[in-house]
């Protein structure tokens, strides 16, 4: 009876974040290993379809990443990295495109679908216009290149809200077009960034195999649990956010200051941890927020 009771509570303690999100937009976006565990993806994807059911518009936006380094590999692609953005040629772009959107996007609208969600596939080459990636490179002088890396300088949101009011789950691939229609890769953070700032979401949440924002990565004790943008940025200039973790950041600082209300990092291997983070007083990540 005291097992039940506590279930009880648990609902109860719920009740007053379920109505004040029921009707707002929250925008999730999965990637790292959990993305290779059924258990972990399926976990967070029930999750996601709770939400859904108690009023939240939820979209999802994926990565893929080892899936497309195992598929490069089989290709006899060899996989570069540069500041933690995969570098795609015209080879490689053939090999992403068929692992993220036959492979990973087909395999996370059945697993939704599963679970009797109204999950449909939305290809980000239909909604995001993207110019190529480039950046100064401190080691030449010249400028750095990452190929078909787009960054994302228009985005169509007609058909996410349309599926959404709908009681749709979109589930977004990391893809875009150039004006000239060419099909560009993009780093799945970024996308997911774009998209919110485009929707001005409720909620952003990014859902990973790390447990938050680290002070010390081999120490979770270090966890922070609210980050402001200035101490953000403070943290990227001192080193504690480098290598992976940079694009997600960055991505975090431009959607709070376009108006997103809240970013969460997320640790998808934890049972339950976006529910926890979203409808718990406690949360179970970090949470970043505009300066006060």
């Amino acid at each position: 009876m005291e097992e039940i009771i506590r279930k009880a509570d648990v609902l109860i303690e719920a009740l007053p974040y379920i109505q004040d999100f029921k009707g707002a937009v929250v925008l999730v976006k999965v990637g790292g290993s959990v993305m290779d565990s059924v258990e972990n993806l399926e976990g967070l994807l029930t999750d996601i379809v709770f939400m859904n059911a108690v009023g939240m518009k939820v979209v999802l936006v994926h990565g893929g990443g080892k899936a497309i380094s195992r598929g490069m590999q089989n290709a006899g692609v060899v996989s570069e990295f540069v500041d933690g953005l995969r570098v795609t040629d015209s080879v490689s772009m053939k090999v992403v495109e068929s692992v993220i959107k036959h492979e990973v996007n087909a395999g996370v609208v059945a697993l939704l679908q599963k679970h009797n969600a109204a999950a449909c596939a939305l290809h980000g080459d239909e909604i995001f216009t993207v110019e190529r990636m480039s950046a100064p490179s401190p080691e030449t002088g010249g400028t750095r290149d990452w190929g078909y890396v787009g960054l994302p300088v228009k985005v169509e949101t007609r058909k996410v809200f349309k599926m959404i009011d709908a009681g749709m789950i979109p589930v977004v691939t990391p893809l875009g077009r150039c004006a000239r229609g060419e099909l560009y890769n993009i780093n799945a953070d970024t996308a997911a960034a774009a998209l919110a700032k485009a929707m001005k979401v409720r909620k952003l949440a990014f859902v990973s195999d790390v447990p938050g924002l680290l002070m010390d990565v081999r120490d979770q004790k270090t966890l922070l649990k609210t980050v402001r943008v200035s101490s953000l940025l403070r943290l990227k200039e001192s080193g504690v956010v480098g290598g992976g973790m940079l694009p997600k950041m960055d991505s975090c600082v431009e959607a709070i200051r376009s108006g997103v209300g809240k970013v969460h990092l997320v640790d998808g291997r934890m049972s339950h941890s976006l529910l926890l983070e979203i409808f718990t007083k406690q949360g179970v990540g970090t949470e970043i927020v505009a300066d006060e």
